[in-house]
């Protein structure tokens, strides 16, 4: 369990909050508009008392209403071009351009649809460039003044407020949106994910990260590229792991991926890992409180998982069940360090990825360069936004300038950006150069 002691710092604060099935009311207005706290309460008591009158009505009134009722949110088919929903890409490992008249942003096949943009709102535009200025404050009121109107219909605005607390770290507002956006739209809540915060001393990285893609079944045989992987440790600090193609895993598999991150954590290597919650979650599903015959090893990687993915209280119902089946101390739950966990948008195989660094101003001509340089080399430019918070207005143009021409020769894919970025992004026609996938609520 060498894993648990390598983790800095207890982590007591929940990741996320789930709405009250109760305060979850069609149409509500935001309760972030209602001014003060006593105010914000009453209106809180209202809705517990009349909830269930209210659901009662509209569940009455939905056949006559609707023909169908609304999916639930990502449920649905991917929209694209007519007949190329299914079509490979001709390299297999991306996806196809859709027509450049496309309002969406593009999502991948292992991602709800992504934002769509059909008639976006000026407003939104207005915002991607207030924050791209570093108006943090006026972003912020404006995004809280846009969930009244453009917020009841358009989910853009929530996601883009949920990451610029996140960029500014401020989990209790975040959490209070939360609770507003799961009763307007009745869906579990966002969880608070913040970026990487770098120190004051240490220089932020930016440039070429080493990508590991697993698929297929996690065994013994994958040995020898977790041997690799830790050679590969040895001369880079940042290593991006993928988990999203992983089928099945067997004990002996388990074990390997256990002793090789809890390797790399000893060396303190910083890690993205895509697909966690995936492979976590296939994990689970191996093992069985009270099989006390049966390996530890899924057990353990399991509760590993868990912690890289910061969710705490999964981790310690978990523990419990493992101290129950081998009657064993379960480890304690602490917070991961220089880790960061993304969607499971993965990369094709045998890639190498390209991480921004966190905020991207103006004479940035040398990480220009370095894209440059990876462009030399890669045949799929993968820039990894999952560290990026911000670029300036005037960065995003010139970076935009830099790569229209390798775009008329590569393909050009940014990976995991925040809603802010990504509307930013949009407006200056990326687009045209790119295929652009934020990370998904």
């Amino acid at each position: 369990m060498g894993i648990f002691s390598i983790f800095k710092g207890k982590n007591n604060k929940p990741g996320g909050v789930e709405a009250p099935p109760e305060s979850r009311l069609r149409g509500e207005p935001s309760r972030l508009i209602l001014d003060g706290d006593a105010e914000r309460a009453r209106q809180r008591e209202i809705a517990r008392a009349t909830a269930a009158k209210i659901d009662a009505i509209e569940s009455a009134m939905a056949d006559d209403i609707f023909n169908t009722p609304e999916p639930a949110w990502g449920s649905g088919a991917r929209r694209g071009r007519p007949g190329a929903a299914n079509r490979p890409d001709e390299a297999g490992d991306t996806l196809p351009m859709l027509e450049m008249q496309t309002t969406e942003l593009l999502a991948d096949d292992s991602m709800p649809d992504a934002p769509v943009y059909a008639q976006t709102a000026p407003i939104i535009e207005e915002i991607a460039i207030m924050f791209a200025n570093d108006q943090m404050a006026v972003a912020e009121q404006m995004l809280l003044e846009s969930l009244r109107d453009v917020g009841r219909t358009d989910r853009t605005v929530w996601w883009m407020l949920f990451d610029l607390y996140q960029v500014m770290g401020r989990q209790d507002e975040f959490d209070n949106v939360a609770i507003d956006y799961a009763s307007q739209f009745e869906t579990s809540p966002p969880t608070w994910a913040p970026p990487q915060v770098v120190g004051a001393d240490e220089v932020p990285f930016a440039g070429v990260t080493p990508t590991e893609v697993f698929a297929g079944v996690l065994d013994a045989q994958v040995a020898p590229r977790l041997t690799r992987l830790l050679q590969l440790a040895d001369s880079n600090q940042v290593l991006r792991l993928e988990f999203g193609r992983i089928q099945d895993v067997t004990p002996e598999g388990c074990q390997l991926m256990l002793d090789t991150l809890t390797a790399l954590r000893k060396r303190e290597r910083e890690l993205i890992v895509a697909g966690a919650t995936e492979l976590s979650e296939l994990v689970r599903s191996t093992i069985a409180i009270g099989q006390r015959d049966a390996s530890e090893a899924p057990w353990l990687l399991l509760l590993a998982l868990l912690q890289l993915l910061n969710r705490e209280k999964d981790f310690e119902e978990t523990a419990m069940d493992y101290c129950v089946t081998f009657e064993v101390s379960p480890p304690s739950f602490e917070t991961p360090q220089n880790v960061a966990t993304t969607n499971t948008i993965t990369a094709p195989t045998g890639t190498e990825c390209f991480m921004l660094p966190a905020v991207i101003n103006s004479g940035a001509n040398a990480l220009f360069d370095a894209i440059d340089a990876y462009a030399a080399h890669a045949p799929t430019l993968m820039i990894d936004c999952s560290r990026l918070a911000r670029v300036d207005f005037g960065a995003a143009s010139a970076m935009l300038n830099r790569l229209r021409p390798i775009a008329a020769q590569k393909k050009i894919e940014f990976r995991d950006m925040n809603h802010l970025v990504a509307a930013l992004f949009k407006l200056l026609s990326y687009a045209d150069v790119a295929r652009l996938f934020p990370h998904k609520y």
